[in-house]
């Protein structure tokens, strides 16, 4: 029983190491000042009330509504300024798209940009893009690589102008001159656009590496049992996978109703996050582990490199690839259920195997003669000893 407790007391400290850590990855995903907000994630949002210093973000979606005194650094699949920013912006991502106001310069390097009517910039604009679309106004200069640069009716470009590619629009918006350049052009631009995808590929790939690798060497047999159920039962494990998806939001919502439920609904809502996570990483495990089984290999390591990979390629195929990924992870999701609740069950049933019910006296039974006491009571014999 010692030993038991001792190592599920081991494996419970290891897992909050494991949280720990890979919180601090999501923190610190680039050195910054100490005063700046770092923050990693699918969605990063500065909402419209907040106010922070400077902003380094890095996932596969970046919008700024509210207020950034400094600088942003991003890399992202889509990054859009809709609020205001006091410093510089960098950002490294599949759009860009900027309807707010800039009080410093803006370099970028994507796939399209576009600065909407309305949307300032107080310093100058270098971009390399596959298309540059301005609407806005630009106090300085403005450098573009493009396949295309079209300048619309309300542009305003203070400086000079010096672009490659075609040049399209109201070429009166410039207030300076206009320079074209062939070291500028369409042939450099392409290069740029998918750096923002492939950095929040490659980072997201390092921490589900992590998170994987520590649930293999902490929870070696349940995540067996979890290839298990995915091998055994696909058709079930997907059903499963799919009601808990959708059953659980239903109920933390039903949760979040009564004034008393709303703490467990915020709570619940971070441990299902975690809990999906958790899925879709045990979901490529499991594919893998299946298909190499297949072929005759037994190797849960391999098994989560080769899914993991797997996984990160397919997302990289339009429509088919987003499918066969989110059936990957109802897989690991309804497994994963499952496996706790036979690991819930096998528990039990060793808690009854150690800790049989104890001896109950059966009392007197319904056949046993009576007889009557001389003071006129009914009772059982006196030689039955369930009287005494």
């Amino acid at each position: 029983m010692e030993g038991v407790t001792n190592g599920r007391s081991r494996r419970s400290t290891a897992f909050v190491l494991l949280v720990v850590v890979l919180v601090g990855c999501a923190a610190f995903s680039a050195p910054v000042a100490a005063q700046s907000e770092t923050r990693a994630g699918g969605t990063i949002t500065i909402g419209p009330d907040e106010t922070v210093d400077s902003l380094n973000a890095f996932g596969g979606t970046v919008v700024v509504e509210g207020t950034v005194t400094g600088d942003v650094s991003a890399a992202a699949g889509d990054v859009r300024i809709d609020g205001n920013v006091g410093g510089d912006v960098e950002a490294g991502a599949g759009s860009v798209t900027i309807t707010g106001d800039i009080g410093g310069d803006v370099n970028a390097a994507t796939g399209g940009l576009e600065i909407a009517e309305g949307a300032t910039i107080g310093g100058s604009l270098a971009a390399g893009a596959g298309s540059v679309a301005i609407d806005g106004t630009i106090d300085g200069d403005a450098e573009l690589g493009a396949e295309t640069t079209t300048l619309g009716e309300e542009a305003a470009i203070g400086g000079d102008l010096r672009y490659g590619g075609d040049l399209q629009g109201n070429t009166d918006a410039v207030a300076g001159e206009i320079e074209y350049d062939s070291t500028l052009g369409g042939e450099w631009a392409p290069t740029f656009e998918p750096i923002g995808s492939l950095l929040a590929s490659a980072y997201i790939f390092v921490l589900n590496l992590l998170l994987g690798a520590a649930l293999l060497a902490i929870f070696p047999r349940f995540s067996d049992s979890v290839a298990g159920q995915v091998s055994q039962k696909p058709v079930r494990s997907g059903l499963v996978g799919l009601g808990v998806l959708i059953g659980v939001p239903l109920l933390l919502i039903a949760l979040a109703i009564t004034i008393v439920g709303i703490p467990f609904s915020l709570v619940g809502g971070l441990l299902f996050a975690l809990i999906i996570w958790v899925g879709i990483i045990y979901g490529r495990f499991a594919v893998a582990a299946w298909l190499l089984s297949a072929g005759g290999i037994d190797n849960r390591w391999l098994a989560l490199v080769v899914g993991l990979v797997g996984g990160a390629l397919l997302a990289q195929i339009p429509w088919i690839g987003g499918l066969l990924n989110f059936l990957f992870f109802l897989l690991g999701l309804g497994a994963l259920a499952l496996a706790l609740v036979k690991h819930r069950r096998t528990s039990r049933e060793q808690r009854r195997e150690r800790d049989p019910q104890p001896y109950s006296h059966p009392g007197p039974r319904r056949d046993q003669p009576r007889r009557r006491d001389p003071d006129g009571r009914d009772g059982f014999d006196q030689d039955d000893p369930t009287t005494d």
